[in-house]
């Protein structure tokens, strides 16, 4: 089946109205190693109007764009290491722009309900691929495909250094509404930049108390990485009931996880056993865990840079993989419970003053981005029908599910070797133990 995509368009949209000309220093958490990438969403829209005047929906969105970059002016900046000699990144604000490109492609919106053919069969969605954010590119991407059906898609790369999912989504909402005609001007000076806020305190400097697992490197006993040179997206949906069932295996105890905790775990246990480890092979779940809440003080409403840190839930393969779900359960608990002001501050100095930054042996990412708004992003054609990313890859992703909001869907490339076995684990939720 073909799936070409025709780029008719390609251009710098910026900022509608002056912004500031100024150079702008990014946080040591926005300026680490391992977020020196692209998030990139796809929104597939199915327009419920059967002919959409497409040159009218493209002005209204670039109007929208033009609008929303003078809040979020960096976004039309560029970003590079900082030139003072001192480690870091910075923005260089100059109303430079941010990339619109619009195409056409014979696919249709049915074919984005399930996983892909092959981790990068929608790669083209989102033309300009960003390999080195630090090469002068702009930090963010939009590029609407109208697809063979009159449906469209809206694929969206975020350089990270400048935001994470929760400020990028909050722009997304931003964009939409002023594509439709909703956002109040009023409500257009909520953004927040402060970025010293997460930056280590060079008159408090603090002896590290606790281990910090997420760094560390352990020992590869089985050539890990090799496994994954071929890779199969999947897609499998967890409703309400199937995450009930998930819990019912726990004992009493253990019940008042919450849906992340347990779903997590299994994803977690699935993917680990089928990938036939050596049992003494340390295997890590790093999950994101937002910290607006956990610093002291909170991080103000309206801060979009980076205010997250990673948790790590850590085992052996033989210790996952034989002991019950409320085992792992528990090991993803702990790892969220340990995250406070002086767990982040920890973090905030270890990557500033040393670069520190996760390996990849043993490691399963996770990333939540069905808490994020995502679902609710209208453009001018209605919720998007199906949410995720432009490419799936080992980084496992839970994505929400149209109109099922209690439901989740769990986005993540294996092994081609492991995919009939981890999609048979993951989908029995009834033999697991405790």
């Amino acid at each position: 089946m073909s799936s070409s995509v025709h780029v008719k368009e390609a251009t710098l949209i910026t900022p509608s109205d002056p912004t500031p000309i100024q150079v702008l220093p990014l946080s040591a958490l926005d300026s680490q190693l391992f977020l020196r990438f692209t998030i990139e969403y796809l929104l597939v829209y199915k327009p419920s109007r059967h002919v959409l005047d497409k040159l009218a929906t493209v002005s209204r969105i670039k109007a929208a764009l033009g609008r929303a970059l003078v809040p979020y002016y960096p976004l039309a900046g560029r970003v590079r290491a900082r030139t003072n000699g001192s480690a870091g990144l910075e923005v260089v604000c100059r109303a430079q722009g941010a990339a619109f490109i619009q195409a056409a492609s014979d696919l249709t919106a049915e074919e984005f309900e399930g996983a892909p053919r092959h981790n990068t069969q929608w790669r083209k969605l989102l033309s300009l691929q960003v390999t080195d954010v630090l090469k002068g590119a702009p930090p963010l991407v939009v590029q609407l495909t109208w697809l063979s059906d009159g449906s469209a898609t809206l694929g969206v790369g975020f350089n990270h250094c400048l935001c994470d999912g929760i400020g990028s989504a909050e722009f997304l909402n931003l964009f939409a509404e002023l594509a439709t005609g909703k956002q109040k001007f009023t409500q257009l000076n909520r953004q927040v930049w402060n970025r010293y806020l997460m930056d280590p305190n060079i008159y408090n400097k603090r002896i590290y108390q606790q281990n910090h697992p997420e760094f560390n490197k352990v020992a590869d006993l089985c050539n890990f990485n090799s496994r994954f040179s071929q890779l199969a997206p999947t897609s499998v949906t967890f409703n309400r009931s199937r995450v009930n069932e998930l819990k019912k295996l726990l004992t009493y105890t253990q019940s008042s996880c919450t849906s992340f905790e347990v779903l997590s775990a299994h994803i977690w246990k699935s993917w680990a056993t089928s990938l036939n480890l050596p049992p003494n092979q340390t295997v890590k779940l790093l999950f994101t865990i937002n910290i607006r809440n956990r610093v002291k003080p909170s991080l103000p409403i309206g801060y979009y840079g980076n205010g997250f840190v990673l948790g790590c839930a850590q085992s052996c393969a033989r210790d996952l993989v034989e002991k019950g779900l409320g085992y792992a359960v528990g090991l993803v608990k702990r790892a969220k419970d340990r995250v406070d002001d002086e767990y982040v501050r920890e973090v905030v100095e270890s990557v500033s003053s040393n670069g520190t930054s996760p390996d990849s042996v043993g490691v399963l990412i996770m990333s939540q981005w069905s808490k994020l708004g995502l679902e609710k992003i209208d453009i001018g054609m209605g919720r998007p029908v199906e949410v995720g990313p432009v490419c799936c890859d080992r980084y496992c992703i839970l994505l929400p599910v149209y109109d099922q909001k209690d439901s989740v869907k769990v986005n993540v490339a294996v092994p081609t070797s492991a995919v009939d076995k981890y999609l048979y684990l993951l989908n029995n939720t009834t033999t697991i133990g405790t």
